[in-house]
């Protein structure tokens, strides 16, 4: 076992796979010469050389499109988009071919396509840097998203999503880059669509995505100490979601709070309170509870605080759906 960081697990990963199979590149704005945004594809130019790791001219679309194409043909391109807000300019290439080219074709074309992105706040870069948008993704028929919470999960998760015969959209949270956790010295790979029960409780099911898995973590001590026992959800991955293991949970808790970054509207969060109004409603004993962003674009600097969840928020909604309310 090895202790790295979120950030060093990505760049295992990316390495690992690379070295793995020839047909996997990596294209983007300054993945190459400067090793990426947060350092994330250091060394790899020098390791493989300048057509397994391009930059690209900054025009999203061209790079997702070059991905969507490249993929076609049976290559593994690994495509970065800086920062997550900027996969707007890429929304064509990714809704309208990637995710249909396989239903399209009857099956005969893969597109093993990977593209990672940062998302969510936590640098206080402002309403242009720090979106969270997995539930737009998550709405598309064809594209699986991934939104690992840990250095174990973003190394194993990503070296499945290279592996996947599918278009995936990797969530990188920019506030958990210099998270550290071991990891297996020995290769490993994390199944998509598998979520993990990150703490055991009876009394709430919370289910937090991304970042907000530590959030619902520092929560739980202070819960336990008001005699509440939380049981924590990280659902690894928004599309296809582990629908099983939150209704297994919930009908052992009767009580379910969901947070996540992006705002409540259409969100993550309301997908899981369908799921449950569908499937488990019965079992309820209080109000589904959703702890999210409001409403607003984030603001730059420590304004963004009184926007995202907080551990006492969190702590709110779950003494409230305790009482039943």
């Amino acid at each position: 076992m090895t202790k790295i960081n979120y950030r060093w697990a990505i760049t295992q990963a990316l390495d690992e796979e690379m070295g793995r199979d020839e047909k996997v590149f990596i294209i983007g704005e300054d993945v190459a010469d400067t090793g990426g945004s947060f350092g994330l594809t250091r060394g790899l130019l020098e390791k493989y050389g300048e057509r397994r790791v391009k930059d690209t001219p900054v025009s999203e679309e061209a790079i997702a499109g070059l991905g969507v194409g490249a993929a076609a043909v049976g290559l593994r391109p690994v495509i970065e988009i800086m920062f997550m807000d900027f996969i707007y300019l890429a929304m064509d290439q990714l809704m309208n071919h990637a995710a249909k080219m396989r239903y399209m074709y009857g099956g005969q074309v893969n597109i093993p396509l990977v593209v990672r992105t940062l998302a969510g706040g936590g640098f206080r870069t402002g309403m242009h840097h720090s979106q969270s948008l997995e539930s737009m993704f998550g709405h598309v028929p064809g594209l699986k998203v991934v939104y690992p919470s840990n250095a174990y999960d973003v190394k194993g998760l990503l070296k499945s999503a290279i592996r996947d015969p599918d278009p995936v959209i990797f969530l990188e949270q920019k506030s958990l880059m210099s998270l550290k956790e071991e990891i297996p010295d020995e290769e490993f790979l994390v199944p998509i669509g598998k979520g993990k029960i990150v703490k055991e409780g009876s009394d709430v099911t919370v289910v937090a995505l991304g970042s907000m898995v530590h959030l619902a973590k520092k929560a739980a001590v202070k819960l336990e100490g008001k005699g509440i026992d939380i049981e924590i959800i990280d659902p690894r991955t928004v599309m296809p979601l582990d629908s099983e293991m939150i209704i297994q949970s919930l009908k052992k808790t009767s009580r379910l709070v969901i947070v996540h970054e992006a705002p409540a509207p259409f969100g993550f969060g309301s997908e899981i309170a369908a799921l449950i109004s569908e499937h488990a409603l019965y079992y309820l004993d209080a109000p589904i509870k959703r702890v999210t962003s409001k409403f607003v674009p984030l603001p730059v600097g420590r304004g963004e605080d009184f926007i995202l969840p907080s551990e006492a928020k969190l702590i709110s909604a779950v003494e409230q759906v305790m009482k039943g309310e």
